[in-house]
Order: structure tokens, then C-alpha cells, then sequence
């Protein structure tokens, strides 16, 4: 397991860094539609100290989830209610992650290292991770010497945001504009989702959890097929079969 003492700076992943928002109140669970700069997004925050929030790919009988309403179907088997849930990292035509993924401490990808095309390869790309109640995001490279052994996590690309500074290969007048959603963690514990409303560049949505949500570290999810589940707002997106999903639930 981790060591939280000699590993507490990989939890400081989203240090404040505008001035202004030192001064901001603690945000409250839950989501929220948002406007930042004219753009609509919708961004979901959890502090995994104080709910269950977990990975989800396979059902018991070993078949991808797909949707949403699949997943909270199943949990409400074991009384469990699903309240937030978010596509969770890039798969295959099966549904399956194409990086590294973790579940109940049960590694089912291995880290994924390798070159290659698209936006998972778009180094660096990184790692999503819980455990012990806390979360963090840290790029793929530091994660294999870091050594850690979470409880879960999922890995995607690129990363958004890596120790303060964007990704070097973004543009700010970046012509690929899409739909997007991606994850950052405050150095309070508290784990910011978004899904943006509208198409964005990657310039914006990593300026989006950087300068506004004071994020060190941010990971890029997906795009296109990118959606929510939240009781809260009355949603519950179903676009396409998806793979790996990150969910709350009670």
C-alpha cells in the first residue's frame, strides 16, 4: 500500500494558483451546470474521504457495463444507489480499458506505456487514482516509479495539466474543438469531474481545471462520446456503449 507520508505531495495535485481563488469558499458535493469565459460546463465535485467512489467496467457476469442506467441497475441489487457517474478513461471495441485499470485493488490493464496514435498517446498521458479515501493524478512515467498500489484507478490521455503548466502540445488557438471530459484533484482531497457543454479545445479545457478549480494535475478523459450520470441535475446521458466508468453511489 502507499505511504501517505513519504507520498503526501502526490496529494497536493491541484495546488491553488490564482490569487483569488485562496480566498474561495469550499465548494459543496455534487454538481452543477457552470458558465467560465461565455462556455457551459458541467463539473461534479467529491471528496472521496466522505462518499464511495469507485471504477466500474464489468458487471458480475464479466460483460461491460456500456451505459449508465446498466451500472446503477446493478447496483440497486445490492441497495446501493448510483448518484454521479462519468465515462472514465479510453477502451477498445469491447469496451474495455486500453491503459490501466484497477478495481477493487484487482488489476485488470496493466500500465500502458507504450507509443502510438491518437489522444491516449499524446505524451504524457496519466493516471486517475483512489485509495485509502484519497485521489490523486499524476502522469503515466511517475506513476510506474512511484510504485503505488491504489484501490482503483484508470488510465487516459493526455494529461491536460502537469505540475501547473499545460500540456506543451496544446495550442491556445486549437482548431479541434469537441466535446470533453476529464478529471483534476484539489490539493484539498476534493476530485473535480467536467464535461463541457460545448465544444472546446484542449487549451480551454485545461485552463478550465488549472485557472479556474486551481488544478496542478488534470487528466483528459474522452471526447465525443463524453457524458454524465447525476441524480442531482435529473441527467443521464446515453450516447453510446462505454467502457470504463468512475461513479458515486450511496
Amino acid at each position: 500500500m502507499v505511504t501517505w507520508r513519504s507520498l503526501g505531495w502526490v496529494w497536493g495535485q491541484c495546488g491553488l494558483v490564482v490569487a483569488s481563488l485562496l480566498w474561495a469558499a469550499p465548494a459543496q458535493a455534487g454538481c452543477a451546470s457552470v458558465i467560465v469565459d461565455s462556455f457551459p460546463y458541467t463539473v461534479c465535485e467529491f471528496n472521496p474521504a466522505n462518499v464511495r467512489l469507485e471504477t466500474f467496467n464489468l458487471n458480475r457476469d464479466g460483460v461491460p457495463f456500456g451505459f449508465f442506467g446498466t451500472l446503477a441497475e446493478e447496483l440497486a441489487l445490492d441497495n446501493k444507489k448510483l448518484t454521479f457517474a462519468m465515462n472514465a478513461g479510453m477502451f477498445d471495441l469491447e469496451l474495455r480499458p486500453i491503459g490501466l485499470y484497477i478495481e477493487d485493488g484487482e488489476q485488470a490493464k496493466k500500465l500502458n506505456r507504450r507509443g502510438g496514435p491518437g489522444n491516449f498517446h499524446l505524451k504524457p498521458n496519466g493516471v486517475f487514482f483512489i485509495d485509502d479515501g484519497k485521489a490523486g493524478v499524476v502522469e503515466t512515467e511517475l506513476y510506474a516509479k512511484l510504485g503505488l498500489k491504489p484501490d482503483f484507478a484508470t488510465q487516459s490521455g493526455p494529461m491536460l495539466v502537469i505540475d501547473g503548466k499545460i500540456h506543451p502540445k496544446f495550442s491556445e488557438g486549437g482548431v479541434s474543438e469537441k466535446i470533453r471530459n476529464g478529471v483534476g484533484v484539489r490539493d484539498d482531497g476534493t476530485v473535480v469531474f467536467a464535461l463541457t457543454e460545448t465544444p472546446v479545445n484542449f487549451h480551454r479545457f485545461a485552463r478550465l481545471f488549472r485557472d479556474q478549480y486551481g488544478c496542478r494535475n488534470a487528466l483528459f478523459f474522452d471526447g465525443s462520446v463524453s457524458g454524465v450520470y447525476s441524480t442531482e441535475l435529473g441527467r443521464n446521458d446515453r450516447l453510446v456503449p462505454l467502457g470504463p466508468m468512475v461513479g458515486v453511489y450511496e
